[in-house]
């Protein structure tokens, strides 16, 4: 029974036709219900007011570890991994997270499986079995998870900026745990981490202390019932909620610079303060307001004045960890190499903005500004996946009044020059933590942070010092922002001339082709562009590409300073290089989308190379290339199978090669040619008339194609660039080893690709069958049961329209060969049940797989996503989702078993395998034996990727089929 129910005046969005009910069971559980009837999917969110705060002294992440634990099986449910086998069989997925003070518990599902799923989560929480063997397999992946975040420069600088807070205050500590703080330290003091975890559970885990979101497709009344059926059963130890005992940091924390070794090439500057939580005033939005104005990128800002200097390439601001009690506001800038020798300038100019603000006065005109921003984005907001929407629910619920619980802190509203000034004033010389990161900083270091090893040193720093940087720094004309013009005020609907259903060719010509689609589905004010400039020049070497990606990064560079208010307004844009060329993007509120890309295309039509701009660029992408080798091993791997698989892949390291050649006159030499031949390929859909966008391709054509000199002339018919794949012979197993690219690295990784067809319906449905059934007993055996590692991932491939299934694995206990092995013992193991599979299972995993392939889509980026991967596949199957249902309902049992035995089956004629494996420092000695190793029957060792390239057949291109020359 609940004790409260209330349809409450919620504040909720004006285009959101959902409704919600807050109601209060009778153990004082909290609970949002949700209901959606045009929902294809239900969710649910737990979030728990225990996190990490909460850990005991000498157990660090212990609550961290609870949540892992809680997956396993419960008394109700108790086969392991029975919950997540249920959920993936019904097309759903599930997963959690541990912040400091909450830890959540979600997942989602199709709807026909939702009421079983619900009370096999409920149970969690009412009795849990985290059985001794469980336990001990668990830690391990928890300290998997570890090892894979020791060498992220992410973990290791937090982990820095908590290290030095004061030793008593729980923010101190270290929340992820690992073998030694779960299993090694509580056993030399006598402590059973079993025991002392139940032990947890029971002390904290209370139901006054949770929060439930519930996403359902029902009405109110019966989610109410099937959630007092399932979740009154909770125990309710009438917990009081962590409070955290104030500011972490003392005087002693304040007023300190500290040098920091990264792991990665770069520099960066951390300034943090410690301020006021904004959630005390979310409602007046200081941070916000603060965030907004030091964080400016337009003409007068500190990042437009850092940039126009040379210094700097990135920067961001507001507030970031906060509690109840605490909160840090912090300024992040990347640093170019000449940043980096001017730092003390860099926080001088930063002071000397802060000072701006404080007199030029709090605008209430800015205030205004950014309040009608958020309002809007507000009242448009995208609908978004239900688990997504049920997480940040959660996530709200314990912090604000229920009738703010769908808002939380988006919508500032009420103007108070108090309030800002108070935290204004709190960004003061006498606050500053400064962390300064940079490889340079390497043998000038004295402190180790225990947990993650980083090198660092520290000094204090005094309020004279500062001023004096302030005095020392250039003077530059800093300024407030200018009013936002691209503040969308049309925010009507235009109605389309036709029931559209999928996308149109609208127009073509021998300079482009102009698919579109009208909006509709989503009823919102927004639109999709897509324009992708098909450059045979672009992609022809490992120069040209180089070139080709500092040219869309200098465009983005030099649009920065106008376009950047369209971004703060809600309308995005992106220019990034592709295979064979480079696309520009924008999305959001249609009204201004038009000046902006009219904006992009004169850019692109003048462009010139500003040398100081090219030299900072350049800079950039090198140290971003140079990078490459800190990439978790089991990405690398993955690069590698890109690699061998397409034909048009230019290697990372040539490309490292051609970079340092590379000048400003190169690129202006590059870009005519590049421009000389192209192609337009665009999509265009949403709250945009016909007329309107086929205007727009024509003001394109004229700009680039039009006059008696043209930029750009038209394809040739031989010049149309397809990117094919490799086609991998029947009956063989292709191996390529390669030594991690960070030598510090223990992580090894494999990649064990099985390249199936040629995108076809019946096979794709076939493929993705086998996918769906094998993926939970995939994880639960090589990652659960066999704890290989952390990431153990069952997934689909999918290279230009060449489908295929791969396993992923990056571990520290085994090396790649003997992962290889692992893949094809549960392979082996997984074909007796899929015979033992009874026919109620067949079908239910197809009816699963129907669900989601019929599922529709939540909002306008989403739909143009899955439409544009036809597209530039040159798939064009835009009815794609109703015909492989269509195959899936004809399919049968046996067929599927005859799929398998053919395609995937170990030893199967036609199977097709490419494993890749990555050997970490702890198997560098298996790799050295692996080069010497006699390669078996029909199995091939790759020792030259580009050899092996160009001996193998490539599959048709499928752009290709759809010629362009034809047209």
């Amino acid at each position: 029974m609940a004790v409260g129910k209330e349809d409450m005046e919620i504040v909720k969005p004006r285009t959101d036709t959902r409704e919600y009910r807050r109601i209060v069971l009778r153990n004082s559980l909290q609970v949002l219900l949700i209901a959606d009837p045009d929902t294809d999917k239900c969710a649910a969110s737990m979030s728990v007011s225990v996190g990490s705060f909460s850990d005991p002294p000498g157990l660090e992440g212990l609550a961290h570890f609870l949540e892992h634990m809680l997956f396993y099986a419960s008394e109700k449910y108790p086969l392991e991994d029975s919950y997540s086998k249920y959920i993936t069989e019904h097309g759903g997925c599930t997963n959690a997270f541990t912040t400091s003070e909450n830890t959540n518990f979600y997942f989602d599902v199709n709807t026909d499986g939702f009421e079983e799923a619900l009370d096999r989560f409920a149970q969690f929480f009412i009795k849990p079995l985290m059985s001794a063997d469980a336990t001990t397999r668990e830690i391990k992946a928890v300290d998997s998870e570890n090892q894979k975040n020791l060498l992220s420069d992410a973990w290791r600088m937090n982990q820095l900026q908590k290290h030095l807070t004061m030793e008593g205050h729980p923010y101190h500590n270290f929340s992820t745990g690992n073998w030694d703080t779960l299993e090694v330290r509580p056993k030399a003091k006598g402590l059973d981490t079993r025991h002392e975890l139940i032990k947890f559970y029971e002390e904290n885990y209370s139901a006054n202390l949770m929060h439930l979101v519930i996403y359902a497709k029902e009405k109110l009344d019966k989610i109410q019932n099937m959630v007092e059926d399932k979740f009154q059963d909770i125990r309710n130890t009438d917990r009081s909620c962590f409070h955290c005992p104030g500011q972490p940091c003392t005087s002693e924390h304040l007023q300190i610079l500290v040098r920091t070794v990264p792991i990665k090439q770069g520099h960066k500057l951390r300034i943090v303060w410690p301020v006021t939580p904004e959630i005390r005033h979310y409602k007046e939005g200081p941070c916000r307001y603060l965030g907004h104005l030091i964080g400016h990128e337009g003409e007068g800002s500190l990042f437009y004045v850092l940039k126009t200097l040379g210094w700097a390439t990135g920067l961001s601001a507001g507030e970031a960890e906060w509690t109840l009690e605490f909160s840090f506001f912090k300024v992040v800038i990347d640093l170019t190499d000449a940043g980096h020798e001017h730092m003390q300038d860099i926080i001088g100019l930063l002071f000397k903005y802060i000072d701006l603000l404080k007199q030029s006065g709090i605008c209430k005109w800015i205030f205004d500004e950014l309040s009608a921003v958020c309002e809007t984005k507000f009242h448009y907001q995208d609908k978004i996946p239900p688990i997504d929407y049920a997480v940040n629910v959660a996530s709200n619920m314990q912090i604000y009044p229920p009738k703010d619980w769908l808002v939380g802190s988006s919508l500032p509203s009420m103007f108070s020059q108090g309030s800002i000034q108070m935290v204004l004033e709190e960004l003061s010389i006498d606050k500053i933590r400064i962390f300064w990161e940079s490889k340079k900083f390497e043998g000038h270091t004295d402190k180790v942070e225990p947990w993650y090893g980083t090198a660092y040193s520290i000094e204090k720093i005094t309020s004279s010092m500062i001023q004096e940087w302030m005095l020392c720094a250039p003077n530059e004309n800093l300024h407030l922002p200018a009013p936002n013009v691209f503040i969308p005020t049309d925010l009507s609907l235009k109605s389309a001339q036709e029931n559209v259903k999928f996308p149109v060719l609208l127009r073509k010509s021998s300079y482009s082709r102009l698919w579109y689609k009208p909006d509709i589905m989503f009823s919102t004010p927004k639109a999709y562009v897509k324009i992708d400039f098909n450059c045979p020049h672009a992609g022809n070497s490992p120069e040209a590409e180089v070139l080709t990606d500092i040219f869309t990064r200098l465009l983005m560079d030099c649009l920065n300073e106008y376009a950047y208010y369209a971004q703060v307004a809600g309308l995005y844009y992106g220019i990034g290089h592709t295979d064979c060329g480079f696309q520009v993007t924008l999305v959001g509120y249609n009204h201004k989308l038009r000046i902006l890309l009219e904006s992009v295309v004169e850019k692109i039509a003048t462009f010139k190379v500003k040398p100081d701009r090219f030299s900072v660029i350049k800079e950039m992408v090198t140290k971003e290339y140079q990078n490459f080798k800190f990439q978790q091993p089991f990405q690398q791997a993955m690069y590698y199978c890109s690699l061998i698989l397409q034909d048009h892949a230019w290697p990372w390291m040539e490309e490292v090669g051609v970079l340092p050649h590379l000048e400003a006159e190169d690129l202006a030499k590059f870009v005519p040619i590049m421009l000389s031949r192209a192609f337009l390929e665009c999509y265009i859909a949403g709250n945009i008339e016909t007329s309107e966008a086929e205007s727009m391709i024509q003001r394109i054509e004229d700009v680039f194609f039009s006059g008696p000199d043209p930029i750009c002339q038209a394809l040739f018919p031989s010049q149309h660039v397809t990117n094919r794949i490799v086609k991998l012979e029947r009956g063989m197993s292709y191996f390529y080893p390669a030594e991690g690219l960070n030598p510090n690295d223990e992580n090894s990784a494999l990649v064990h690709y099985i390249q199936v067809h040629r995108d076809d319906f019946v096979l794709n449905v076939k493929l993705q069958l086998f996918a769906l059934i094998a993926k939970q007993p995939a994880f639960h055996q090589l990652r659960s049961v066999e704890q290989l590692g952390y990431i153990t991932v069952l997934m689909q491939r999918n290279d230009s329209g060449i489908r295929g299934v791969q396993f992923i694995i990056q571990s520290t206990v085994k090396g790649p060969g003997n992962l290889d092995l692992r893949v094809e013992a549960f392979l082996k193991m997984f074909e007796s049940k899929l015979y033992e599979m009874t026919n109620e299972e067949f079908k239910s995993n197809v009816n699963a797989l129907i669900d989601m392939k019929l599922e529709k889509h939540k909002n306008l980026r989403e739909e143009c996503r899955f439409y544009w991967r036809e597209i530039s596949d040159g798939t064009l199957k835009f009815d794609r989702r109703e015909s492989e249902v269509a195959a899936l309902r004809q399919l049968t049992q046996q067929e599927l078993i005859d799929f398998f035995n053919e395609c995937i089956k170990v030893g199967a004629p036609q199977r097709k395998t490419l494993s890749i494996g990555v050997y970490g420092n702890l198997h560098s000695s298996e790799y050295t034996a692996e080069k010497s190793e006699p390669v078996q029957p029909y199995s091939m060792k790759i020792d030259d990727i580009f050899s092996f390239r160009r001996s193998q057949s490539l599959y048709g291109s499928f752009r290709g089929v759809s010629d362009h020359s034809k047209l």
